[in-house]
């Protein structure tokens, strides 16, 4: 299938939310009987529970005996050599998938999903992308199976390639992570394994509407769908503006210049890259002044958005049925807001513009991304706000232009519990009369661009742009 085709079927796809393989209810009802009969025993321990993973306490650091797979660290960050925090990171320098396989099936466009659960998953089954895996998994460093559907990905040139980037995760949690994020097209038949079923793109995004159903891995995949980068003619795009509810979010897409403000966009990145001297330090972490070290993980002496456990797992259907490892904790939610607005074009049209802000954290790939308009973490929350905080809360606490509020989780093959709220929000076009300095009006075609390359957008705003409504 072509490329314009592919979108086209996507788009349709995105509109499509009753399905035709599988109604909503039966999805749900799937879920619902996997999380009832699959066996989960997860409890806290301590690392002398272990015989894979132990603590180095001559280098300060957790690690398996393998050296493989991640390990733990403590890191500091300096800034123009001055000190500004100082936390346990995850250092997994490995590149794993992350891939969906999609296929048009009676004229309609489905993809197929895997019902996965993840130790720390908040309710055991998600929705996950058809491939989750490290390079330790794919290269069965702990002789675990070879995950299935593995051999599309790894000879992925022999279908159609909708996208492919390696795109960064949690600078807050990770040192430099990166995983590659890829959608193929495949058009032979596919066996459909136990846990896997195919849906609809529309699908997915209603079954985003529900708390903690659809997992991170999926969402950052199909921000990267790459809607604007295809050029269509002028009957191809009546077509697509038919499928949409709100015009205005299709010229945003389709009529909205993508270069618009990229140069000074680039040029603020490119000049905190070039002039703040940003150093991440890894230091034994039984040096960090403010967390402490035991048998059962790393606890923060002062408020803290996670600490460090120890985890025994038990998980049936797993490529390794059981294992202890570490997990982050979470121990609060944090905020993650997208602000957009409508202004008018030259012909007097409304399109909708997205405000994102320059978003530098410990572990960053490059020093800087481009984040949502609100990132904010528990010890954050109270903290001062400029007035994007400012206007975000006023909205909130009177229920004003929101499109979605939804609770979803993070990975959960690296943090336990971990939740947070995710908020999509109309304001008025004048609410904010001059931005603080980073911050950017853009619209969606640009976002949908810089998504198309490496490291641009953060983990938190390719996460958000997920869920926005057709």
């Amino acid at each position: 299938m072509g490329e314009k085709k592919a979108i086209i079927r996507i788009l349709e796809s995105w509109a499509n939310k009753e399905g035709n393989m599988h109604s909503m209810d039966e999805i749900l009802s799937w879920i619902d009987e996997l999380n009832e009969t699959t066996y989960v025993n997860i409890r806290e321990c301590s690392v002398n529970e272990s015989t894979f993973w132990f603590y180095d306490d001559y280098n300060g650091e957790i690690l398996n005996r393998k050296r493989s797979f991640f390990s733990v660290k403590g890191m500091r960050l300096f800034e123009d050599d001055r000190f500004v925090t100082e936390q346990p990171v995850i250092i997994q320098p490995e590149i794993g998938y992350l891939g969906i396989l999609c296929k048009e099936i009676d004229g309609v466009m489905n993809f197929l999903m895997q019902a996965k659960i993840e130790p720390g998953n908040v309710n055991c089954v998600q929705i996950s992308p058809t491939i989750q895996a490290t390079k330790s998994n794919f290269t069965r460093a702990h002789g675990g199976k070879l995950p299935a559907y593995f051999d599309y990905f790894e000879h992925a040139e022999r279908h159609h390639v909708i996208y492919d980037q390696i795109q960064s995760e949690q600078g807050a949690r990770f040192y430099k992570k990166r995983n590659r994020n890829m959608i193929l097209e495949v058009t032979e038949e596919v066996e459909v394994l136990p846990n896997f079923m195919w849906m609809t793109l529309g699908q997915i995004k209603e079954l985003f509407r529900i708390d903690n159903l659809v997992n991170m891995d999926t969402r950052t995949v199909l921000s990267g769908i790459p809607l604007g980068t295809v050029k269509f003619d002028a009957k191809e795009l009546h077509e697509i503006a038919g499928l949409f509810t709100d015009k205005a979010f299709y010229r945003s897409i389709f009529e909205a210049e993508e270069a618009e403000n990229l140069t000074e966009i680039y040029q603020y990145i490119n000049n905190y890259k070039m002039f703040h001297d940003v150093k991440a330090v890894t230091v034994p972490l039984n040096q960090l002044a403010d967390w402490k070290v035991d048998e059962y993980g790393v606890t923060g002496l002062k408020q803290t958005n996670f600490e460090v456990r120890y985890y025994d797992i038990a998980i049936s259907g797993r490529e390794v049925s059981q294992w202890n490892q570490p997990l982050f904790k979470a121990t609060g939610e944090s905020v993650f807001g997208l602000m957009y607005r409508r202004v008018q074009n030259k012909a007097g049209e409304d399109v909708l513009q997205y405000l994102v802000s320059a978003k530098s954290e410990i572990g960053s790939f490059d020093k800087i991304e481009l984040g949502p308009s609100v990132q904010r973490e528990p010890v954050e929350l109270d903290s001062e706000k400029n007035v994007v905080d400012q206007v975000f809360d006023k909205y909130l606490a009177e229920h004003k232009g929101i499109q979605l509020d939804v609770m979803l989780s993070e990975e959960g093959g690296r943090f336990y519990h971990e939740q947070n709220r995710n908020v999509i929000m109309e304001i008025a076009a004048e609410e904010i009369e001059a931005l603080p300095e980073g911050y950017f009006w853009v619209n969606y075609s640009t976002l949908n661009y810089l998504v198309q390359v490496n490291n641009c957008l953060n983990i938190q705003l390719r996460n958000l742009l997920s869920l926005i409504l057709l």
